[in-house]
C-alpha cells in the first residue's frame, strides 16, 4: 500500500515524517501539537475562579494570612509542598487578592516535552522552526499585566533555568528564531513538591534561580498534617458538586470521622477525586460507610498505606484478615489502581514519568489506566 503523506496527510510535512509513521516519531509530534494548542485551553479557565483557601486549622490560617500580606507586592513567591495540597489554589488566591489587572496564566514546568518548553515560555516568531507556521505568544507574553504562574519549577531542565533566571532578571525576552526585545510587565508565582535545596546539591537546579523564585516562600503542609481541615474542605466539594452538577450529597458522621482520620496520600486532590466518585456512584443521597472505596474501609479491607517514593517498602498490608475473608483479586486490583493514581499525582498526570515510577512501559501503564477507568 503506497501512501502519500502531503495527499492524505497534509500536516505530516510540517513535523519531518516519512512513511511508515514510527510510534515514537508520532509521539513526538502529538506532544508538540498539544503544546501548540494548550494555551488555548488554559487561557479562558484561568480568568475567573473567585479562589478561597478553605480550612479553619493553625497551618492554613497562617498560609492564608502569608497570601493575604504578599498579594499586593510584586514580591516573587514560591510555594512549596507535597503534590495535590493546592499549590495552584494558592497561587491564584495571591493573584486575586493583589491589584494586577491582566490575567493569571499557568504552566506546568514538568509536563511540557523540554524542546518545546522554551517555545511555550517565550513565544516563537514564524519559521523558528518545524511547525512554526505563524508567529505565535508565549505565557510571558500572555501573562502581561498579570500574573505567572510557574508549576513545577524544579523539573525545569537546566538549560531553561539559565534564559528563565535572565528574564526574570531583567524583565525582557526574546522569542525563539526572533532577535527583538520585548519588555514584560508580570509577577511571578513558582511552585514544586521537589526539595529545591537537595536538587541544588545534586547540581541539577541553579541556586542563584532559587534564591530569585524563593523571595517569599510559603509551604503548604500535608492534608493528613491538618484533619481538621477535612470537614470543611467536604463541605466546600460537596457545595460545588450541587452549584456544578445538581447533585446533592450528604456524608453520614461516621463517614467523616474515617475521612478525618484517614492519611491521604493524594493531599486534596485525592479528596476532591473521592467526592466527585461518590457523586456519580451515590447522586442524592446519604453517604455511608460502606459506600466508601475499599482502601479507605479499614475493617474490610486490608489498608494500603502509601508513601511519597514509591519504593518496595511503600506498600505494607496488616497480617490480620477481616472476619468476613477478602476477595483478594479484588484487593489486588485496588491495590494497583491506588499505586497508578499515587503516580499520576506525584508526576502531575505525565504518564510517561508515572510508567518510569513504577517500572512499567508507557503502552503498558495506559493500558491499565484504561482498565481501571483512571484519568490521566
Amino acid at each position: 500500500m503506497n501512501i502519500v503523506l502531503d495527499q492524505e496527510y497534509p500536516w505530516a510535512r510540517f513535523y519531518n515524517l516519512s512513511y511508515p509513521i514510527q510510534f515514537d516519531e508520532l509521539g513526538e509530534v502529538l506532544d508538540e501539537i498539544w503544546a501548540s494548542h494548550s494555551q488555548h485551553r488554559d487561557i479562558p479557565a484561568l480568568e475567573s475562579s473567585n479562589c478561597r483557601l478553605i480550612g479553619d486549622s493553625e497551618d492554613m490560617q497562617m498560609v492564608r494570612q502569608l497570601a493575604e500580606r504578599v498579594a499586593p507586592s510584586m514580591a516573587t513567591v514560591l510555594i512549596t509542598g507535597e503534590s495535590g495540597t493546592g499549590k495552584e489554589v494558592v497561587a491564584r488566591y495571591i493573584h486575586e487578592q493583589s491589584d494586577r489587572a491582566g490575567p493569571f496564566v499557568a504552566i506546568n514546568c514538568g509536563a511540557i516535552p523540554d524542546h518545546l518548553l522554551e517555545s511555550e515560555l517565550f513565544g516563537h516568531e514564524r519559521g523558528a522552526f518545524t511547525g512554526a507556521v505563524s508567529a505565535r505568544k508565549g505565557r510571558f507574553e500572555l501573562a502581561h499585566g498579570g500574573t505567572l504562574f510557574l508549576d513545577e519549577i524544579g523539573d525545569m531542565p537546566a538549560a531553561m533555568q539559565v534564559k528563565l533566571l535572565r528574564v526574570l532578571q531583567e524583565k525582557v525576552l526574546e522569542r525563539v528564531g526572533g532577535n527583538k526585545s520585548i519588555p514584560v510587565d508580570i509577577r511571578v508565582i513558582a511552585a514544586t513538591h521537589r526539595d529545591l535545596p537537595a536538587r541544588i546539591e545534586k547540581g541539577t537546579f541553579r541556586e542563584d534561580l532559587f534564591y530569585r523564585l524563593s523571595v517569599f516562600p510559603i509551604e503548604i503542609s500535608a492534608l493528613r498534617d491538618r484533619p481538621g481541615d477535612v470537614e470543611p474542605l467536604i463541605d466546600e466539594m460537596v457545595t460545588r458538586v450541587w452549584s456544578s452538577h445538581g447533585v446533592r450529597l450528604s456524608i453520614a458522621n461516621e463517614v467523616l470521622l474515617t475521612l478525618r482520620d484517614y492519611a491521604w496520600p493524594g493531599n486534596v486532590r485525592e479528596l476532591s477525586n473521592l467526592i466527585e466518585r461518590l457523586a456519580v456512584t451515590r447522586p442524592n443521597s446519604e453517604i455511608k460507610y460502606e459506600d466508601l472505596p475499599r482502601s479507605l474501609r479499614r475493617e474490610e479491607a486490608l489498608p494500603v498505606v502509601m508513601s511519597d517514593s514509591l519504593s518496595s517498602d511503600s506498600v505494607h498490608v496488616n497480617a490480620t484478615f477481616p472476619s468476613g475473608g477478602l476477595d483478594l483479586k479484588q484487593h489486588l486490583s485496588e491495590i494497583e489502581s491506588n499505586m497508578i493514581k499515587l503516580a499520576l499525582d506525584q508526576s502531575d498526570g505525565v504518564v510517561q514519568k508515572a510508567a518510569e515510577l513504577l517500572g512499567l512501559g508507557r503502552t503498558t501503564l495506559v493500558e491499565k489506566i484504561r482498565r481501571h477507568k483512571l484519568k490521566a
